[in-house]
């Protein structure tokens, strides 16, 4: 579970609070480079915060023994086994990188399926030994950079969904434990930089909503400092630990509908929605905290801007650059409305077929959302075996834990993907 979160805030914004407690950045984006948008959906480019290591991790080269089945060892290991960063000289920087793992032995780009079924990881997935986590987890931890998340709430058997934003009630960044990974396809000499986020069970103050949630670290924080740390380039019961659920102070409250659309971007979508009962409306949410630091007559003024703006229809933007539709759907990784590819247009149709072997479009958006989300096809999903009561799983899907055995045989249908 986290498939939309909140970053309309700009890069140099995070490196200023980054700085504020006590982690350095060296380097960091424009802010340009970074979607700043309050309805970030997964394959968009957001912000990254990790150790400056070399693009195969922490530490040296792996060894064939620590990557993902059937994946393939690195190029010039013999030359590159055993280099190491000196932890004295360690630095530390904001990174754009898009939103969807692919891992590194990956020979082509993924289908928009399987980059879907990487927004996430588990945390119970990643305790296992091997797998397709096996490398991530080891040598390429990161902070993935949020104001908060979006969940939605299932009422009526599900036929209604209603958005909630979560947030820290101190109102500072929100960062979540993540994985990144860097691919070069073959034939080509671009790097991809990709990122998912970890997830864990829900607290109990969102247990509501949902059973799972994000891995959130504080800003500033020795477990922040011991999940970024280049020195720590095997897998430990430490590290595992901090896969925890929150347990500092959150708020969560409604929001509007129209962020369910992926592509829709307003500064409305992370205040809670107006009404009579709700006094933490949209023109007190952004209003309070300069009634409390000003006088009498600026109260008045400040007042009579308030009474402006809660008359004003909240504005909703489309970003003209997002092509995707929007599908709902249910699952058990998260409520988030599903973004699916919208059909090429014949320019870029004929530009693929001269690139790649031509495709069926319309079957490869059918595959896409059944790959990433097998419930939203019409066609009904295999039933669990009603002899063994055991339930189907994937290193990132939301259902009951299984043995050691079958969390290992899942995460490698996944390892499987991208190995084609």
């Amino acid at each position: 579970m986290c498939g939309r979160y909140a970053l309309g805030i700009r890069a140099s914004f995070v490196r200023h609070q980054f700085q504020e407690h006590d982690m350095p950045v060296e380097d960091a984006p424009e802010d340009d480079n970074v979607r700043q948008t309050y309805n970030f959906a997964p394959g968009s480019h957001g912000l990254v915060y990790r150790a400056d290591v070399p693009d195969w991790g922490a530490g040296g080269r792996s060894r064939p023994s620590q990557q993902a089945a059937g994946s393939p060892a690195p190029e010039d290991q013999d030359e590159q086994e055993g280099d190491m960063e000196d932890p004295k000289e360690t630095k530390y920087k904001l990174q754009a990188m898009k939103w969807g793992l692919v891992p590194f032995w990956t020979k082509r780009s993924p289908d928009y399926g399987s980059v879907m079924r990487t927004i996430n990881a588990r945390d119970d997935s990643l305790a296992q030994s091997g797998g397709m986590w096996n490398t991530m987890k080891q040598k390429k931890r990161c902070i993935v950079v949020a104001q908060g998340f979006y969940e939605w709430l299932k009422k009526n058997g599900g036929k209604e969904k209603i958005p909630y934003f979560t947030k820290r009630k101190d109102g500072q960044l929100m960062c979540f434990a993540g994985l990144w990974d860097c691919v070069q396809y073959e034939g080509s000499d671009e790097k991809h930089y990709t990122y998912t986020i970890i997830t864990t069970d829900s607290n109990k103050q969102l247990s509501f909503l949902h059973d799972r949630m994000p891995v959130i670290l504080d800003n500033g924080s020795d477990s922040l400092r011991t999940w970024l740390d280049p020195k720590l380039s095997e897998w430990s019961k430490g590290l595992q630990s901090l896969l925890r659920p929150y347990d500092g102070e959150l708020e969560c409250y409604p929001v509007t509908k129209e962020v369910g659309k992926v592509g829709n971007n307003s500064p409305t979508f992370i205040v809670p929605v107006a009404s009579t009962e709700n006094k933490n409306n949209i023109a007190n949410f952004f209003f309070n905290a300069k009634k409390a630091a000003a006088g009498k007559e600026e109260t008045k003024a400040i007042e009579a801007e308030e009474t402006e703006v809660s008359q004003q229809k909240v504005h909703v933007e489309h970003d003209e650059r997002e092509q995707r539709s929007t599908v709902e759907h249910s699952s058990t990784e998260d409520n988030a409305p599903l973004p699916v590819p919208s059909p090429p247009s014949p320019t870029t149709e004929s530009k693929r077929a001269r690139d790649v072997d031509a495709k069926d479009d319309d079957m490869s958006r059918a595959k896409a959302v059944k790959i990433a989300h097998p419930s939203v096809c019409a066609t009904p999903a295999t039933s669990p075996d009603k002899t063994t009561g055991k339930k189907t799983r994937s290193s990132t899907s939301n259902v009951t834990r299984g043995s050691p055995a079958e969390l290992g045989d899942r995460s490698q249908r996944i390892t499987d993907f991208f190995n084609k």
